[in-house]
């Protein structure tokens, strides 16, 4: 196959758009598996749990993958940057499938643990390889034609996670739920072997900053384990809480001061001295805020209100998914057509405060197709911030940092996530406790919004009135902080500034911006000579 060569700025290097199309493919495969397993075994925790035993460590199964998704992502970044970010990406991909299968081989609680947090050291690769190789492959001003992809993946993921999960778990046993990424994964290594080329890149003679890898890597552990420990395992003013946030945040401190050191840092912070990439970082932590704060407590609210079946919990998300995908693959559209993108973060900020205030609107009787439109529109507005956000980054580095900046950005994304679950969810928690108490209901379960509908169409009227008035009141506190928080979001949209980008018809699209990007077309072009 032809060698697929980097876009000059003026396009005349442009790959074939067919050879694009089967890298991109074999990418969103392996995407796809990045995506789905935290879905698919969640449906399987149950079983596994049964099997296994040790329900005493349940949250540590999905928390060790967590943990070692968002510690190492910045390292996966920096070490594609340095050595070439093919082998590092199908590195990432072998890891992630030893991982899966010793999962699958699990004999107790522990080894499934351990073997979670393997998985999830690739799973870490994953994502930001995909970001970063569609960076070199694509110019910017094209890649808005794959953001209907990119999105599609994540609905698809979102969908059909429980649903594959639960079929598996039902008639081929719960080991399965990690066993079925192998034939996947092959397809994802076989295709981006065979297919991806990318320059050749000249080894470099720095070492890895480990140093700061270790203090980011701790300084990220902290913050996650707060988020996932606060309210829940530990009390929020308990001393191992705030001994982590110390541990954080002087990790983190630390990890600052070696940075501006280090010959190779691992997030070389000069990126954060353009202002479209330290905006994007801020507008992608607030949508990763608010996205998984919705998608856990949507779900929720429908089955515990509006009586819906957790079976299809994947299709309740359908409205806001759909709008997700459509707007994203719109607004792509209309970026590589006009090279314009400045207004997309802004109506897509105004949206998802709009869906978000409407969303805490909600009361028991709000039907379900009040609430699904209320969803398209918080739906809509992710569509135009998911993709952006990564486009505006990657477009504000150099090429030699589109490494970092892919997980630079993706890092904000999941911390944000985390603290939208751990806010989002104390508050829920606490006002649903506090409402069950207030009409009498207290002693109806003894951890507030752990019912479904089957278990709520058991309990006496007064109870069942009791709970779904006080999980609605919940979800209104969730989202109302949730739009409050995203017009942080709105804000910062604001501030973008329209830099032309890379890969645009006209030679001087790649020219530096004000804000000290340099330019990045003849980089390009001497690395499609150096091929």
């Amino acid at each position: 196959m032809t060698e697929l060569k980097k876009a000059t700025a003026d396009g005349k290097a442009e790959p074939p758009a067919r050879s694009v199309r089967v890298v991109v493919l074999a990418l969103m495969i392996a995407m796809l598996l990045a995506m789905l397993d935290n879905l698919i075994v969640g449906t399987a925790m149950p079983t596994i749990v049964g099997d296994l035993g040790g329900l005493e460590h349940l949250s540590w199964v999905v928390t060790a993958y967590t943990l070692a998704t968002a510690a190492s992502t910045p390292i996966w970044g920096k070490l594609g940057d340095m050595y070439g970010r093919k082998s590092i990406f199908l590195t990432s991909i072998v890891i992630f499938l030893i991982g899966s299968v010793l999962s699958g081989m699990s004999q107790d609680m522990g080894q499934l643990i351990g073997f979670r947090a393997i998985q999830g050291l690739g799973a870490g690769g994953l994502m930001v390889g995909v970001m970063a190789i569609i960076g070199d492959l694509v110019p910017p001003r094209e890649r808005g034609k794959y953001q209907g992809m990119m999105a599609g993946v994540m609905a698809i993921a979102m969908i059909g996670g429980p649903l594959v999960g639960g079929t598996i778990t039902d008639h081929l046993g719960w080991r399965w739920s990690f066993y079925i990424n192998l034939p996947l994964g092959a397809v994802a290594l076989a295709m981006v072997t065979a297919v991806l080329h990318l320059p050749r890149k000249e080894r470099t003679k720095a070492k890895v900053d480990y140093l700061g890898a270790a203090l980011l890597t701790v300084g990220i552990t902290a913050i996650v384990l707060v988020t996932t420990w606060g309210g829940t395992e530990y009390a929020w003013g308990s001393a191992v809480i705030m001994e982590l946030i110390a541990l954080g945040v002087a990790s983190l401190v630390g990890f600052l001061f070696v940075e501006t050191k280090a010959a190779e840092p691992i997030v070389p912070l000069h990126i954060f001295r353009n202002r479209n990439f330290t905006l994007m970082s801020v507008v992608g932590f607030m949508a990763g805020f608010v996205m998984f704060g919705a998608v856990l407590f949507l779900p929720l609210f429908q089955q515990s209100v509006q009586g819906a079946s957790a079976t299809n919990s994947g299709l309740l998300l359908l409205p806001m998914l759909l709008a997700m995908m459509i707007v994203s693959l719109v607004a792509g559209r209309i970026t590589t057509s006009t090279g314009k993108y400045k207004v997309f973060p802004i109506v897509g900020s105004v949206l998802m405060v709009a869906g978000l205030f409407l969303l805490a609107a909600m009361d028991t009787g709000t039907t379900r197709l009040t609430s699904g439109i209320y969803m398209a529109v918080l739906g809509a507005g992710m569509g135009f911030l998911m993709q952006i956000t990564m486009l505006v980054a990657q477009n504000s580095v150099e090429l030699k940092d589109m490494g970092v900046a892919s997980s630079t950005t993706t890092l904000f994304r999941t911390l944000g996530s985390s603290f939208g679950v751990a806010i989002m969810g104390a508050l829920f928690t606490g006002r649903v406790q506090d409402e069950m108490m207030a009409r009498g209901g207290g002693g109806a379960t003894e951890r507030s919004a752990q019912l479904d509908a089957a278990s709520l169409a058991k309990l006496p009227v007064p109870v069942r009135e009791a709970y779904e008035y006080a999980v609605a009141s919940g979800t209104h506190i969730a989202f109302l902080v949730g739009g409050s928080v995203a017009i942080v979001a709105l804000v910062a949209a604001l501030f973008v500034k329209e830099v032309p980008l890379r890969g645009s018809a006209k030679p001087e699209a790649s020219a530096s911006d004000d804000d000290g990007t340099a330019s990045a077309g003849h980089e390009a072009a001497k690395q499609s000579q150096n091929a």
